[in-house]
Formats: C-alpha cells, sequence, structure tokens
C-alpha cells in the first residue's frame, strides 16, 4: 500500500455514536483527553477513511472538490467555536465531512455532505445557506428554460432516497410552475438530504457503495447549479 492508496473503509461503530452521546453531557476538556483515543480509532479513523474513498469517485464530479482527508478542509471539527454562542459546550456532539470547493464563499456554493451523530446519520448536497441572488438566478433560468431544470431533477420525481429541505417563501414568487418546480421555486435556499437511523449499513464497508449510487444521482443537478453561479447576473 502506498501514501496515495486510500485506507480501506469498514464502517463506523457503535463506540463512536456512544462517544458522541457522552460527548454533550459530559463536555469537558479532561473527559475529552480521557477518551480522546476512542475519538480518533473510532470517529476520525473512519472519517478519514471513507474521504479517501470517496475521493476519486466524488472528483468526477468536480475535479476542483477539496478531497484532502484533513480536519477543517474535509472534516469537521469536534471543538465549537463558542465566541458568539450562547452554547458554550466545547465539543460537537456530531462529525460530518464535505465535498466542495475551496472558497471563502462555500456558504453560498453548493456541497455534497455526509453527516453522523447519536441518532442519526444524512447525506445528501445542497447550499449551506444560499445568496438571494444565487436563488433569483435558479428562478430567472426555470422560467426561461423549465425543461432542463426538469431534466437535472428527474430523479426526484421517481423513486429516490432524497428529501427537499430549506426554508421557502411564504408569499408567492413568479408566475407559477407545475408542482414539482414549485417546491424548488419558492425555496430561499435548499438541500437534498437522506436520513437514516443508525443501522448495519452504517457499522458496514457496504456504505461506500451506497453513499457512490446516491450520491452520483445529484450530479447533473450539482453541475447546472455550478454553470448558474459561473453566469453573470
Amino acid at each position: 500500500m502506498t501514501e496515495d492508496t486510500p485506507i480501506p473503509f469498514d464502517g463506523f461503530s457503535k463506540k463512536g455514536l456512544t462517544f458522541l452521546r457522552n460527548v454533550r453531557g459530559k463536555n469537558s476538556k479532561p473527559w475529552f483527553e480521557e477518551h480522546r483515543s476512542v475519538y480518533e480509532k473510532r470517529l476520525m479513523q473512519p472519517m478519514r477513511a471513507l474521504v479517501g474513498v470517496l475521493s476519486i469517485p466524488m472528483m468526477t464530479i468536480d475535479s476542483d472538490f477539496e478531497t484532502r482527508p484533513v480536519v477543517n478542509r474535509t472534516i469537521s471539527r469536534i471543538y465549537r467555536d463558542t465566541r458568539f454562542s450562547k452554547d458554550k459546550s466545547l465539543f460537537r456532539d456530531s462529525m460530518w465531512l464535505t465535498f466542495k470547493r475551496p472558497s471563502k464563499q462555500w456558504m453560498n456554493a453548493p456541497g455534497f455532505f455526509f453527516e453522523i451523530t447519536p441518532k442519526m446519520y444524512r447525506w445528501g448536497m445542497g447550499f449551506y445557506e444560499a445568496k438571494r441572488d444565487t436563488m433569483d438566478k435558479m428562478r430567472a433560468d426555470i422560467d426561461d428554460n423549465p425543461k432542463e431544470f426538469r431534466k437535472v431533477t428527474a430523479f426526484y420525481r421517481k423513486s429516490n432516497p432524497y428529501l427537499l429541505a430549506g426554508e421557502s417563501y411564504k408569499r408567492k414568487l413568479g408566475p407559477g410552475h407545475p408542482e414539482e418546480i414549485e417546491d424548488w421555486y419558492q425555496r430561499k435556499s435548499f438541500y437534498l438530504t437522506s436520513e437514516h437511523k443508525p443501522d448495519n449499513l452504517l457499522f458496514s464497508a457496504d456504505l461506500v457503495d451506497r453513499l457512490v449510487v446516491d450520491l452520483m444521482m445529484l450530479k447533473p443537478l450539482y453541475q447546472y447549479l455550478m454553470a448558474l453561479r459561473a453566469r453573470k447576473a
């Protein structure tokens, strides 16, 4: 095995979930340091492995994705930033990975994610917080070329693992569209998520195959959104 060979991913573990469940209630530096080995072996190690094995298929979606299995690049920090929060808990009780382009404007760009918590795990794609002009570009394109939007969202009208989420405007926008388009059109921002309770898949290497199939399903929509962002207003 060379340095460039991804570490095999064998699934997450119940001990990792127990750590996340306990970290919220036991939120202190002494407790964390006492259990750091669990965090490193049961959470960070599989997270790094998952980034590594997913990096090649994800690069077929966007060759500019950040794919280094490093904290603050593709993997979330366990430490919370408490400077501007009323919640002064030191550690998070969830972990996630993302595939997105390196950018200071990452919240306004679509990206792919996988997240694990004590009670559920999920994956998907979308915006953390799209700006109004980004969504206005999408609405304008839907008005001008609804066939293209139907094409890149065709997966959603079929049997699919995703739910469309994100806050919507209460007032009616635009001229009105068929129901399968209107739900997207009314969003202030959106993301697609596939959520699951902890099960055998989470604890298995088979999770990789499922993620590849489901995330590749979103490739046409991601590339459509990136092309829209590149257009001048």
